[in-house]
């Protein structure tokens, strides 16, 4: 009878749990912590492993491993896993036992294939062992790496896929690449869906929801720009229907009048006011209505201008803008508006109520009446104001001082101002003086004032410099 090729040499000291077997049985496993070289006096060489995939034959006294267990325990020291952890994750997921070796395998070349590697990975299956055999996740793996009708292979951040599988039990995952799907039927486009997935808590927006819920969520967003408003804010599918998505937009349609409209325009260019609860809301509205005496039907049409509002601190930011509009006395400052021209509700308007806001009622008078007292008419300031704004903000005595010079000193007409009134805004003493001298000399009178003051100073410098060139070549030729 030939000698049992697993017999012990007499009188070995088995310690257990380690067993013993020829190291020609385990040829095709590289050396680990988990396998160990004996070598005996008879020269037989051994190895002695210590795992707990163990299985007895009941027809033989000398226990047996199972090939599966074998390799999984030495791929998981392979993937950096030491033998107490090895043997943790075994024993915490039970169906490891029970799995085939290459369905695990496969597994982990999946999770590899995501974009988890290394300690990333071993991490990942250290907290959630299940991740091994759980067949739940097979949805969601096809669809981060098999090229699909999705297209979707690599274009998830490995990041997001672990905190998916990290903060997610397994179960929850079913039905995962079904609401991805719906997204792509809300109207997300196939080249942006990686981009919205990237950018919510795929926990939260996907897996802990039903599919119906998910389905009227999508349906309620569809009424205030759908697709559009998700691409701009993805975190908008983290947020809950009941409690939070539907009771702040109703408070913005409520403030709008009911007018889904217009509630839809606030939303796409503001959708981060869907983050702010709607106390947050209600205490900027009624703020407005009771600093800023305004109606619920003027707060809307600020808002529907400016939705940042909602984004803005009352005490640090509204209530020192608004004492600073009341101190600029706007309504007396629209009624001289209106008197030189302005048409209500103009853009022209806005544009010249934002110049005026920055000086007084009183030098806002001031600079009208200089420009009637040097003979231009309303329609002349109105047409001046409307290319050049800020000539109503300027002080009236700077004002004078340049009309002055503009026609005793340089002879002009102040008509001119009507086609270039910019020229009030340059320095006197630094520009316009310097210029029109320097000019003068060469140009004579009738140089444009466009031309001479509008140039940069590094333009007007190199065209000095040429003509002085000029100049100096025939006088060195006469020398």
């Amino acid at each position: 009878m030939a000698a049992n090729p697993f017999t012990l040499p007499p009188n070995y000291p088995l310690q257990t749990p380690s067993l013993y077997f020829p190291a020609s049985a385990f040829s095709l496993f590289p050396p680990s912590s988990s396998f160990t070289r004996h070598k005996f006096a008879n020269n037989r060489l051994f190895l002695s492993c210590r795992c707990g995939a163990l299985a007895i034959n009941a027809n033989h006294s000398t226990p047996t491993f199972s090939d599966s267990g074998i390799m999984l325990f030495s791929l998981l020291q392979e993937m950096g896993f030491n033998e107490k952890e090895t043997n943790a994750i075994i024993d915490a997921n039970a169906a490891l036992r029970l799995t085939p070796f290459e369905s695990i395998r496969s597994r982990i070349h999946f999770l590899q294939s995501a974009g988890l590697y290394g300690a990333t990975l071993s991490r990942l299956i250290s907290k959630r062992p299940d991740l091994l055999t759980a067949e739940e996740i097979n949805g969601v793996l096809s669809l981060f790496v098999i090229n699909g009708d999705l297209e979707m292979k690599g274009k998830i951040e490995p990041a997001q896929v672990e905190r998916l599988f990290n903060a997610t039990d397994p179960r929850f995952m079913v039905g995962f690449e079904r609401k991805v799907q719906l997204l792509l039927e809300f109207g997300i486009p196939n080249e942006k869906l990686a981009r919205v997935l990237n950018n919510v808590n795929l926990t939260k927006a996907l897996c802990l929801r039903s599919l119906q819920e998910f389905e009227r969520m999508l349906a309620f967003l569809q009424r205030f720009g759908g697709p559009e408003l998700v691409l701009r804010r993805p975190a908008i599918l983290n947020y809950d229907l009941d409690a939070q998505l539907i009771p702040r937009v109703g408070f913005i349609l409520e403030l709008s009048g009911g007018d889904e409209a217009a509630t839809s325009t606030v939303l796409r260019k503001f959708p981060f006011v869907l983050a702010y609860t709607v106390d947050h809301l209600k205490d900027h509205v009624q703020f407005l209505k009771s600093y800023a005496e305004l109606s619920y039907e003027e707060i809307f049409k600020i808002v529907l201008v400016y939705p940042g509002l909602f984004s803005a601190s009352r005490k640090r930011k509204l209530q020192p803008r608004i004492d600073f509009l009341k101190q600029c006395g706007l309504t007396n400052k629209l009624v001289f508006m209106v008197k030189i021209g302005y048409r209500n509700r103009t853009k022209e308007l806005a544009m010249a109520m934002g110049a005026v806001t920055r000086c007084s009622c009183k030098n806002l008078q001031e600079v009208i009446g200089v420009f009637l007292n040097y003979g231009l008419t309303c329609e002349d300031i109105l047409d001046m104001s409307k290319k050049h704004p800020q000539v109503l903000q300027y002080n009236h005595e700077s004002l004078e001082e340049k009309l002055d010079y503009l026609t005793e000193e340089m002879g002009r007409e102040v008509g001119e101002l009507l086609s270039f009134p910019a020229f009030l805004g340059y320095k006197l003493d630094g520009r316009i003086k310097h210029r029109y001298e320097e000019k003068r000399k060469t140009l004579g009178e009738g140089m444009s004032i466009n031309k001479l003051l509008s140039v940069s100073v590094a333009t007007f410098s190199t065209k000095k410099k040429k003509k002085k060139k000029k100049e100096e070549a025939p006088a060195k030729q006469d020398s």
